[in-house]
């Protein structure tokens, strides 16, 4: 196996962290990047007690064009001028909440990072793998891609976002032996869930969207129940990163694909229904019910 330099954007926790040290432990020379120096010191640290590992840091913020613009003088530094083998775009955050309620500014977070940040250090990294006629581009997308759930309107645009941007460059990249691939991930045992939990409870409390809302901890309960650990997904890293040609598409774990199968089959307003009352929006329905009935209006 070659040795590749590879960068692992997002890398302070969850898949990205796990990932960084997988690809370290496989032989790869690899550079975790991300916002929070202490977490990348705690991941520099862990990697160093790993036999043979190489695994070196970077900050890297992928909204901040400065930030983004001196990670990739640093690490041509520290390669001679090479850059990178293959990038991992991974960094990611999720706005949850009722869509009439998210608001421009969250809305722009959400896209900054998850889509204008991922192509931002695209273009950074990509043209010296174009020179070389070789590279890879693995961006982590979601199964929120191609499937949609209420609460998660913000996080899923942008993901479908992602994917059509990576459909693109696939296309328009193979030419010059740059391959690029997807990783679409189920429902994952990471901080992520935590954050979109406490997102879902920010936005909202207090608005007639509450008989969702109050049943967040629940809702927490039963995601965490159904989720697994990162290891499929860094299964699915390792492979775009090292296989002589990386598939389009990568979803994990292997049950996830009977998820977008039942999407796909079953009728939309049949699955709306379903989503609406899992959630709890029927109980919306009722509350307005009652109270078009006490006003006459029913």
């Amino acid at each position: 196996m070659k040795e590749s330099v590879v960068l692992v954007t997002g890398a302070t926790s969850g898949i990205g962290r796990h990932a960084a040290l997988a690809l370290a432990r496989r032989g790869h020379r690899v550079i975790a990047a991300g916002r929070r120096e202490a977490a990348l010191a705690s991941l520099a640290d862990e990697a160093r007690a790993i036999d043979g590992a190489r695994l070196e840091t970077v900050v890297l913020d992928v909204t901040s064009a400065a930030s983004i613009e001196a990670a990739r003088a640093e690490i041509d530094r520290r390669t001679d001028g090479h850059g990178v083998d293959a990038l991992v775009n991974n960094a990611g955050m999720p706005v949850l909440g009722p869509l009439e309620l998210v608001d421009d500014a969250d809305l722009r977070r959400q896209f900054d990072t998850n889509v204008f940040g991922l192509m931002a250090v695209t273009r950074a990294f990509l043209p010296q793998m174009r020179e070389r006629g070789r590279g890879r581009i693995i961006n982590i997308s979601s199964m929120g891609g191609r499937i949609t759930f209420p609460l998660g309107g913000a996080y899923h645009a942008s993901k479908y976002a992602v994917e059509a941007l990576s459909d693109a460059l696939r296309i328009e990249l193979a030419p010059f032996g740059v391959q690029v691939a997807l990783v679409e991930p189920g429902v994952i045992k990471t901080e992520f869930i935590d954050r979109s939990m406490d997102s879902v409870a920010k936005i909202g409390q207090g608005s007639c969207y509450d008989p969702v809302l109050s049943r967040a901890d629940a809702l927490r309960e039963q995601t965490e129940k159904t989720a697994v650990g990162p290891e499929p997904v860094t299964r699915a890293i390792v492979h775009a990163v090292e296989a002589r040609r990386a598939r389009a598409r990568y979803v994990a774990p292997f049950r996830v694909h009977f998820v977008l199968a039942l999407f796909a089959l079953l009728p939309t307003r049949l699955m709306d229904g379903i989503l609406g009352a899992a959630l709890g929006f029927s109980r919306i329905t009722e509350g307005t019910r009652r109270v078009q009935a006490s006003r006459g209006t029913a």
